[in-house]
């Protein structure tokens, strides 16, 4: 179930890795709090790093995008699924190597900057790696996979089924894996969420030995951290809303729950079974005939950690997801 801190979690641990869309942006805005939230847990001696699945990218431009937001970032600071792919390349083959890029200028520099030798799908390579990338031909991807169902060694950046645009959600990364795959039989290795490279070459290029991973994705960001065992904060301002919270697997529930990232400057306590209801803060949790329903009032975050503990009790007893149709989240 959820953990406790009797510290704020900038205290407890030392690295923060922090998810972009949903967490620190949504579209082309920061998140409400987000720059101050920031600020306030670098004050307090924490490092951050903002990590990405996005293999599109160089971090450079996403540093840049995070500045206009009002957020101190440097390209150091940035951490993408292209350089997690590159250093399992390079720690494979070593530099030089000569690797069939199928993906966009992110994926290319990160390769560069591991001394390895970008080629196209067309030339003799050690590898393939594949990414998002908007002008990729199908020509291009027709030769891949040939070439990986005929063995050649194949590192996908990630395999993000879906991503955001300004016209709606779109295909990602991951559809074209999944066609690749389902041509040549063959499984890539993957360097993204929930796959752990991306979060140990976070550590290794920002520093920290008490990381937290904070996302608000259950299946990629509180997975990989499962994954590369760490604790992680889920925040709700993205994707993961109260149907998706209830219905969380084990390995998809976080350490901690926040409504933002204001969740790194506080303690957080654990839910109390109060004649076996949840109760916190003011809140008290009941599930009755396989409904939800709270009562009380307090804190919104506290309402959440209340909700999360009754309901992953009741699915682990039962095999069942509460209903939660009666229930209405505390606005913040």
């Amino acid at each position: 179930m959820l953990g406790s801190s009797d510290r704020s979690l900038c205290e407890a641990y030392d690295l923060a890795m922090l998810d972009l869309d949903g967490v620190v942006y949504v579209g082309g805005d920061a998140v409400p709090g987000a720059p101050e939230h920031i600020e306030a847990v670098r004050e307090a001696g924490m490092r951050v790093a903002f990590i990405t699945n996005n293999a599109a990218r160089p971090p450079a431009r996403v540093a840049e995008h995070l500045r206009e937001l009002g957020i101190e970032a440097e390209e150091t600071d940035v951490v993408t699924s292209a350089q997690a792919a590159a250093r399992l390349l390079v720690d494979q083959l070593g530099t030089g190597a000569e690797i069939a890029l199928l993906g966009g200028a992110g994926l290319e520099d990160a390769l560069v900057a591991e001394g390895l030798k970008p080629v196209t799908v067309h030339d003799e390579a050690r590898a393939i790696v594949s990414g998002y990338g908007p002008d990729v031909v199908w020509r291009d991807i027709m030769q891949a996979a040939v070439r990986i169902r005929g063995g050649l060694t194949w590192v996908a950046s990630n395999t993000d089924r879906t991503f955001p645009t300004e016209y709606g959600v779109a295909p990602g990364h991951g559809v074209l894996v999944e066609t690749l795959s389902s041509f040549s039989g063959v499984e890539p290795l993957v360097a993204g969420k929930p796959r752990r490279p991306l979060l140990d070459e976070t550590v290794r290029r920002v520093g920290g030995e008490r990381p937290l991973m904070v996302g608000d994705r259950l299946d990629t960001d509180i997975a990989g951290a499962h994954n590369a065992g760490l604790d992680s904060l889920l925040v709700m301002t993205g994707v993961t809303g109260l149907p998706e919270l209830v219905a969380a697997t084990a390995e998809e529930r976080p350490t901690y729950i926040a409504p933002d990232l204001g969740g790194l400057l506080e303690a957080h306590a654990v839910p109390e079974a109060n004649g076996g209801d949840p109760a916190l803060g003011g809140w008290k949790a009941v599930v009755d005939s396989g409904r939800l329903s709270i009562s009380g009032e307090g804190s919104p975050a506290d309402w959440w950690r209340v909700v999360a503990s009754a309901a992953w009790c009741h699915l682990d007893e039962t095999g069942d997801v509460v209903d939660v149709g009666d229930v209405r989240a505390p606005l913040p």
